[in-house]
Formats: C-alpha cells, sequence, structure tokens
C-alpha cells in the first residue's frame, strides 16, 4: 500500500513564518493537528529511525499562498474485500511483531518482505489459526479485526509496518493506542478504522467481509450483517497518498 518512504518512521512539524503558529498533519495525530489554511512555513522532518542515509534534520522553506489544489478531497471510493482476521482485546505490540524481529530495516525490500512474514506471531497459543501460514511471507487474511486497546504496547512504528508488509490493508478495532493509531497514518500501511460496536465478537476468522470508507461501513458476507464505522476523517488522505512524507509531497508542501 504504501510508498517507500512509508516503511519509516515519521515525525513532522510544520511552523508558519508569519504568524508563529504550529501547523501538523492531519486531525487525530494530536489535539493540536488541523490543516485548514496554508501560508508560508518550514517544514522540518526529523530524522527517520529507519532510514540509514538521513543523518541529520532537513530544513526546507516553501511559500504558498494557498491550500494546494492535489490535496485529495476523500476516499469515498476506497473498498476492501476478502477474508478477516479475527483478535480480542489489548493486542500489543509483541503480539503484533515481537522485538526479536526489530533488527529488521523497513526501508530494504527484502527485509520490508521478511518483516510481514512475522506479522502477529507473537499471539498466543489459543489462536489456532495463525495470522500467516508456515513457510508463506503473506496473509490471506485482507482485513485485521480487532477489540479494545489495539496495539498498545511499545510505541514501535514496526507494528503497522509489519501488518501492511503481511498484506492487510485495514484494521477494525473498537478502540486503539494512540500510538499504534497515528504510526498507522504517519507510514500509509493500514487504515485504523473503529468500530461503532465489538464487531470482535460477532466475526470469526474466515469470514468474507467488505469496507466500504464512503460509507463508513463493514459488510459481512458470511453472516450478512452491516456494521457502522467511525470516519476515518481526514486521516484518509494522508493514508492513501501512502503516508505523511509521501502526502506532503503530493500536495506540495514539500518537494517532490
Amino acid at each position: 500500500m504504501a510508498a517507500s518512504l512509508s516503511h519509516a518512521s515519521y515525525s513532522a512539524t510544520f511552523t508558519s513564518s508569519a504568524s508563529k503558529t504550529t501547523v501538523s498533519l492531519p486531525s487525530r495525530f494530536s489535539p493540536s493537528f488541523n490543516v485548514s489554511t496554508f501560508s508560508p512555513f518550514t517544514v522540518k522532518p526529523l530524522n527517520s529511525t529507519f532510514n540509514p542515509h538521513a543523518q541529520r534534520a532537513i530544513t526546507t522553506i516553501m511559500h504558498a499562498t494557498s491550500a494546494p489544489s492535489s490535496i485529495p478531497s476523500d476516499t469515498s471510493t476506497k473498498t476492501f474485500h476478502g477474508l478477516c482476521y479475527v483478535v480480542g482485546d489489548n493486542i500489543d505490540t509483541d503480539q503484533i511483531i515481537p522485538a526479536e524481529y526489530l533488527t529488521l530495516v523497513p526501508s530494504n525490500p527484502a527485509e520490508y518482505e521478511k518483516l510481514g512474514s512475522y506479522a502477529l506471531i507473537g499471539l498466543p497459543s489459543s489462536y489456532a489459526t495463525r495470522f500467516i501460514e508456515p513457510n508463506e511471507s503473506k496473509t490471506k487474511y485482507t482485513i485485521v479485526i480487532g477489540g479494545a486497546n489495539f496495539g498498545c504496547g511499545s510505541s514501535r512504528e514496526h507494528a503497522p509496518v509489519a501488518l501492511g508488509a503481511a498484506g492487510a490493508k485495514a484494521v477494525v478495532a473498537e478502540s486503539y493506542a494512540r500510538i499504534f493509531f497515528r504510526n498507522s497514518v504517519a507510514t500509509g500501511e493500514v487504515y485504523p478504522l473503529e468500530s461503532e460496536v465489538r464487531i470482535c465478537e460477532e466475526c470469526r476468522t474466515g469470514d468474507v467481509v467488505t469496507i466500504e470508507l464512503g460509507e463508513s461501513r463493514l459488510i459481512n458476507h458470511t453472516t450478512g450483517k452491516e456494521y457502522k464505522l467511525k470516519p476515518i476523517g481526514d486521516a484518509g488522505p494522508v493514508i492513501e497518498a501512502g503516508g505523511i512524507f509521501a502526502y506532503a509531497r503530493k500536495t506540495g508542501m514539500i518537494p517532490s
């Protein structure tokens, strides 16, 4: 899903040189994130812990008097269809990708694929069906469905990256650990969608489901039930672009 830079750890601050106010991308990253207008600003992407070529912070001065016309307006036509993999509450980042695999560098294509082969390998043995079959590098499950507090634990960016590298397109959970949600958007690897009810208690691993982003809806074709999802909002175009840096380039905030 993600562009090449989506396999990195990102932190970006946009500071207006005219008003001295801080603007960041997009809403839901932090309470101050809101991109509504553009004025002359300084972009300061910090070093990527996954990018061996990043030696120091880079400062780029840009001048824009209006919102770039290339900003994606919505993701109304985006849909995902396939098998779902269901987990419970408090799935932490050690279960998503154990620490022993954090030496793999996502910016290296071979290691990115290898990282995906270990996605959700830390789940306990009570999960009889594995997310990825032995000797496989990709999952057959397009959508992960979880309970409350999905992605809790450490702040490792490898967690959403591993899911995306494995072939997952979206996670639907009752709620998320804030850092996992933010990392999912920043890397552009998976769509972190929130359900209004505990879908994890009504769906089973292997059910055939469809997610319609424009309608904020999940359809379980196996059971015939439909569920309302919370809108992804301003985070949608960032994920669609392939992550926060790809979005900034696409919208003209930083040079391509």
